[in-house]
């Protein structure tokens, strides 16, 4: 189940990734109609995907490196890079959606060209960082019910 979860999780992140994508395509095409629509839906699939991560890892705790030495550097670096701009993802896309609906599109137009490249690190580097504890991935141990 644990690893269930963990696919769940990863599928949602990589769809809202795409989902921004399709949403920026959208507002570089001047459709002021759909790309409110796809990025809402791209931040509702986040949001789930907070939601599976956060039970995945209520239920069956973390899941540690257990793969080759030698890969172990690139992993953590992987893995650090991606939490911390994870963490920093969700501020800067409250603070896109509150300017967009406040109708500052020249502040949401700014910092949106940060937040889509973090967006789409943190959605890429979430889905390998699943699949490489999926292959090479022990179970830390954690609160069980």
């Amino acid at each position: 189940m644990s690893q269930l979860l963990g696919d769940i999780a990863a599928i949602l992140i990589g769809l809202s990734g795409i989902a921004v994508i399709i949403g920026v395509v959208l507002i570089k095409r001047g459709n002021r109609v759909w790309h409110p629509r796809v990025m809402l839906t791209a931040t509702a699939l986040a949001g789930l995907f907070l939601v599976f991560y956060l039970l995945k890892w209520g239920l069956y705790g973390t899941t540690r490196y257990v793969g080759p030495e030698e890969w172990r550097g690139a992993y953590y670096a992987l893995l650090i890079s991606h939490t911390f701009l994870a963490a920093l993802n969700g501020p800067l896309v409250i603070w896109l959606i509150y300017n967009a609906l406040k109708g500052r599109f020249n502040i949401h137009r700014a910092w949106a060209r940060w937040t889509v490249p973090i967006w789409l690190y943190v959605a890429a580097t979430g889905w390998i960082i699943d699949q490489v504890l999926a292959r090479y991935g022990e179970s830390a141990g954690g609160i069980r019910f």
